[in-house]
């Protein structure tokens, strides 16, 4: 079992001031991997001195030489990538095919793609042609703590740290304690490439521990997390008392609406993008809305599809999905999929209970439930699971009122071959994204919803912007 107790702060690796062990679970055994330890308030207070220390040093290195350390840490990440999807796949469960390529290979394609922007970026610009003495300065908000999740643990760490450390900000990480191994490795990837002491910190820590500490520090100036609504909801709050800047990226409940003339491979397309990572995405496509003349077969397709569907443990190789990532999420899916069943939806593959042949483990059966209203719980909660829920719709308007039809607003789908529709639909759907006919959003594309989806927006130059404060100046040329 992998010891990984001690925290990365001010740039060594540190024991917990008081220790508080905590085992990290493989969900394909229900058997600890790893052991960590959860960090107390003075771990949280260590790590954001050693941040707040080392900010004014840091905050005025040139681009150029914060630039060459991201190449450096890059071309580290890329040799060690193997490593990273190996902990991916124990800590959370994604297939080892998977974790080795999709899960961290995200990393490595958000950094280089950062990079780029980053070169690209001005962070010294001329107010305009009307004022030729003005300046508008763009500057690192200062100490950032960085919260991030298990679902996809490099992707949504390298979108924090690499737009911070881009910058100029200094940091505080705390990864999810449910999947906290490749964030260590990460740690030493800092490490190895020669980032200056305190810069990046890393503290493991449980949302009401250290996650509480690090939104209502008051000398951190900016908290940047992706996880829950209620998460976020509660950080909100904590924050509020010193103002600090707050970005979001939380749940979603995304509706793929599939017309009539959508290409052949629509429904398939859709119903594997619900299922992948076990459906332990926030921008999965888990509502399909299907227009009614092909509504049947289209539920006849998604049936197939569910039953293709392979389930095995995340160290096997191939193509399948693996658990989803802790007893506690097992029981929450298998308890909406019964609410689904109890409130009328009807159920098309799969169910409650694990795919047979795994009786051990957090496995959920690929699950399509068809015949859902806009009110069934199944249509209206985040379950992160592989389930989808099937509704028909008439017309345009009531496919776009069925989609709007959700607290949440992070990725919405339209599946036609008519551009015209295509567009007029993407323009009314509320959410910060939509993908049309299964093309994928190109590098730089801002990540990031509306409502309760979040208020934040990563990737890109956006994502550069979010941890900058924004300064004017007159008298600039003087």
């Amino acid at each position: 079992m992998l010891d990984r107790r001690n925290f990365y702060i001010n740039g060594e690796w540190v024991a917990p001031a008081v220790a508080n062990d905590f085992d990290v679970i493989d969900p394909s055994t229900e058997e600890a991997c790893a052991v960590i330890s959860l960090g107390g308030e003075a771990d949280t207070d260590a790590a954001v001195a050693a941040a707040r220390n080392a900010f004014p040093a840091w905050s005025m290195t040139s681009k150029e030489e914060r630039i060459a350390l991201l190449e450096k840490l890059l071309e580290i990440y890329v040799a060690r990538n193997a490593e990273l999807g190996e902990a991916i796949s124990m800590e959370m469960g994604a297939p080892i095919n998977m974790a080795s390529t999709a899960q961290s290979g995200a990393g490595s394609w958000h950094i280089e793609n950062m990079i780029k922007e980053l070169k690209a970026f001005s962070f010294e610009r001329p107010l305009g042609d009307h004022a030729p003495d003005n300046a508008i300065l763009y500057e690192p908000v200062g100490v950032t703590a960085l919260i991030t999740p298990w679902n996809w643990p490099m992707n949504q760490v390298t979108l924090k740290v690499i737009p911070a450390l881009g910058v100029g900000c200094t940091m505080v990480l705390k990864p999810s304690e449910v999947a906290p191994l490749s964030s260590a490795l990460f740690a030493e990837i800092i490490h190895e490439a020669g980032f200056p002491a305190g810069v990046f910190n890393m503290v493991n820590g449980d949302g009401v521990g250290v996650g509480t500490q690090l939104s209502g520090h008051p000398d951190v100036d900016m908290v940047s997390f992706t996880g829950s609504t209620r998460a976020g909801v509660a950080i909100t709050k904590n924050a509020a008392d010193s103002v600090k800047r707050v970005a979001l990226e939380l749940g979603g409940k995304g509706a793929n609406i599939v017309f009539a003339d959508a290409d052949e491979k629509a429904v398939i397309r859709g119903v594997r993008h619900c299922f992948a990572n076990s459906g332990q995405s926030c921008n999965a496509p888990t509502r399909m809305l299907v227009e009614r003349s092909i509504y049947d077969d289209a539920v006849k397709t998604a049936e197939e599809v569910a039953a293709k569907t392979a389930v095995d443990r995340a160290a096997t190789e191939g193509r399948h999905i693996g658990p989803v990532v802790n007893e506690t999420q097992w029981n929450k899916i298998q308890g909406l999929i019964a609410t689904g069943e109890s409130e009328g939806a009807r159920l098309v593959a799969g169910g409650t209970g694990r795919p047979e042949g795994l009786e051990k483990g957090f496995f959920v059966q690929p699950t399509v439930f068809a015949d859902v209203t806009p009110e069934m719980t199944v249509a209206r909660e985040e379950i992160f699971g592989p389930v989808l829920t099937m509704m028909p719709f008439d017309d345009e308007a009531e496919a776009i009122r069925i989609a709007n039809d959700t607290p949440y607003g992070l990725t919405n789908y339209v599946q036609t071959s008519d551009p015209e529709r295509a567009r007029r639909v993407a323009r009314q759907l509320r959410s910060g994204m939509v993908e049309m006919n299964g093309v994928a959003r190109g590098a730089g594309a801002p990540f990031g919803g509306y409502g309760q989806s979040g208020n934040g927006r990563e990737g890109g130059h956006w994502g550069i912007e979010e941890f900058c404060e924004v300064k004017s100046v007159s008298g600039w040329s003087a």
